[in-house]
């Protein structure tokens, strides 16, 4: 009996089936997998980035040159993007976002507080369709619904997967 996939890879091959070809990222452990999967496959492009914001103008460009993108990045980072996503939302640019949270379910950093409490609600307020995860079963299907109402409607959408669905972080 072949061994179930995890999140990472499930999502990794939603990304593939919606031709998803570049893929912003800023370096994540919660992330780390789907990372490491994105970065080996030859038929996308795994884009590091120095801050979140910049995987919004890597999502226009794509999109501008014919191509599908996804953006990888943690809850304490979308504050980062308000400027750029203000963009994405007037010129109906289709962003597909996956969040990975921080802040909630036993979070040993109290600084990661804030910005969890407000990722959803900052989203929102700017325009982006929000679709939380709670279960790590749940998570590839999620991102498949997000990414089809993306990319057929040309709307941003974020998929904020609970910091319960990766598990916490832990520091020695």
């Amino acid at each position: 009996m072949a061994a179930k996939s995890t999140w990472s890879e499930q999502v990794h091959r939603v990304l593939r089936t919606q031709n998803v070809r570049q893929i912003g990222y800023v370096p994540d452990s919660g992330l780390k997998r789907i990372i490491e999967l994105v970065r080996a496959d030859k038929k996308m492009c795994a884009v590091s980035l120095t801050t979140e914001e910049e995987g919004i103008a890597l999502a226009t460009g794509a999109w501008l040159g014919g191509e599908r993108s996804a953006v990888l990045m943690q809850s304490s980072g979308v504050g980062n993007c308000i400027n750029m996503l203000g963009m994405a939302i007037e010129c109906r640019i289709p962003l597909l976002m996956i969040v990975t949270m921080r802040g909630q379910w036993a979070e040993f950093n109290p600084w990661q507080m804030p910005m969890a409490q407000a990722t959803a609600a900052v989203l929102g307020a700017m325009g982006v369709i929000v679709q939380n995860v709670e279960a790590p079963d749940d998570i590839a299907e999620t991102v498949a619904a997000a990414g089809k109402l993306a990319f057929n409607t040309n709307r941003a959408v974020a998929v904020a997967i609970a910091q319960r669905a990766i598990g916490t972080k832990a520091f020695k």
